[in-house]
């Protein structure tokens, strides 16, 4: 822009829909062809990309700290808009004392009266399940088809205990997943397991890879080189890694595995 201009070039959700048309295939592509043009111009060589640097992180999801009070009182809120919207009297929307019971279950949290922030909790789970059952019986097919979703995420909330595994920890990104990473800031992070290898010297990125699961960081190495060298079309010789990748990676045969703080190599 050349000038001062009080509106958005383009709409905030036009990168979003854009890279979910292109798909992982056309990322890669996107990120092969980085690599290539950063070696044509000189910025790294084919010998800088023969030693990396591999890790996980957390990419985090754009949502609030989950709690179960906050996601009850959200799904119940939910479902009475669908119901409205759809032309659906129900029997009570249990708005005043919904919110009353989610306010009542955060001071509790916060004062550590944890016994009565549950009984709270309970009550916030009595009343979305009648919610969800007074509109499956008052709903008909082809309006059930178009709150099934909903109502099948109200239905596991009800459903999951402090011990349950793949926990729902958002409404609208339910692929979120709690992950410790040991930080004495921020012992949990809400979102998805992130796979980097960068090339030792300049630190280009060769590959970026979201591991759903949680699956432990050694596990992880072989696919990561592997996806590396097919994007930068140069064969890995040293990979330095941290103590995450303790006693793995012995199936690697391509590249010496280096860890941190120590003289020997893995393999």
């Amino acid at each position: 822009m050349t000038t001062f201009q009080w509106k958005l070039p383009l709409d905030p959700s036009s990168l979003t829909r854009w890279r979910q048309r292109i798909g992982q295939e056309g990322v890669e592509k996107i990120l092969a062809a980085t690599i290539q043009t950063s070696r044509a111009c000189g910025h790294s060589s084919e010998k800088s990309c023969q030693d990396v640097i591999s890790d996980t992180t957390v990419m985090e999801k754009a949502i609030s700290y989950p709690t179960d009070s906050k996601l009850l009182n959200r799904a119940r809120e939910k479902l009475v808009t669908l119901a409205s919207k759809h032309g659906i009297s129900l029997r009570q929307s249990y708005k005043r004392v919904g919110r009353y019971a989610y306010s009542q279950a955060c001071r509790y949290g916060h004062a550590g009266q944890y016994k009565r922030m549950a009984r709270q909790v309970k009550k916030l789970k009595v009343y979305l399940g009648r919610v969800v059952r007074d509109i499956e019986r008052k709903v008909d097919e082809p309006k059930k088809i178009l709150m099934q979703d909903m109502l099948q995420t109200a239905k596991r909330l009800i459903a999951q205990q402090k011990d349950t595994p793949s926990k729902l920890y958002s409404l609208h990104a339910p692929e979120v997943e709690c992950i410790a990473k040991g930080k004495v800031h921020k012992k949990y992070e809400f979102g998805c397991k992130v796979s980097l290898v960068v090339s030792h010297k300049e630190g280009l990125v060769l590959s970026a890879q979201a591991l759903h699961g949680n699956p432990y960081d050694g596990h992880t190495l072989k696919a990561a080189l592997n996806h590396a060298e097919t994007l930068s079309r140069v064969p890995i010789k040293r990979s330095f890694v941290d103590k995450g990748y303790r006693q793995h990676g012995r199936d690697i045969i391509k590249s010496c595995v280096w860890r941190e703080k120590e003289r020997r190599r893995i393999l």
